[in-house]
């Protein structure tokens, strides 16, 4: 297996990747529209950008997993003028469990080493334990509880 920067040519399969994505989490956003095709990410600049490193994983050339680390200003009331910001995570069904994500992670925290960026965040769903698992065993810890309500809902 390798991890290697996403290329354009790339682009049809990572749009394949996002609508996964998707597919998973609309169960656990009631948010989210249902009724028609969303897209969560711009993969296409996100390839070209300075402040973000799109990569891929391929196993025997196949691309089976991908994720994106960008760089993201921060308020001024931080230590840390900016912070690295992991998004895009996917490993396709038949390729989970085999420590793909924790090598997307790890290549992803070590771009960031290289921009002197220390501090990494990330969302998951609340709803979604083995990616929160998966987290966790990188090294992530929950710190933030983000909550809604919908004030139009009465019942």
């Amino acid at each position: 297996m390798i991890i290697r920067p996403a290329h354009i040519e790339d682009l049809p399969i990572l749009l394949d990747f996002e609508q996964g994505i998707i597919k998973a989490e609309r169960p656990m956003d009631i948010t989210l529209k249902t009724d028609e095709k969303i897209n969560y990410y711009d993969l296409s600049d996100y390839i070209k950008a300075d402040h973000t490193e799109v990569v891929v994983a391929e196993v025997n050339g196949e691309i089976v997993g991908s994720g994106y680390g960008q760089i993201r200003e921060r308020k001024e009331f931080f230590k840390q003028d900016t912070m690295g910001y992991i998004g895009f995570m996917f490993v396709k069904d038949e390729f989970r469990g085999q420590g793909i994500s924790q090598k997307i992670i790890q290549y992803l925290s070590n771009w960031f080493s290289t921009k002197d960026i220390t501090e990494i965040q990330l969302d998951v769903y609340d709803q979604n334990p083995s990616a929160i698992r998966a987290y966790e065993k990188a090294g992530f810890e929950k710190y933030l509880v983000r909550m809604r309500i919908n004030s139009g809902d009465k019942s």
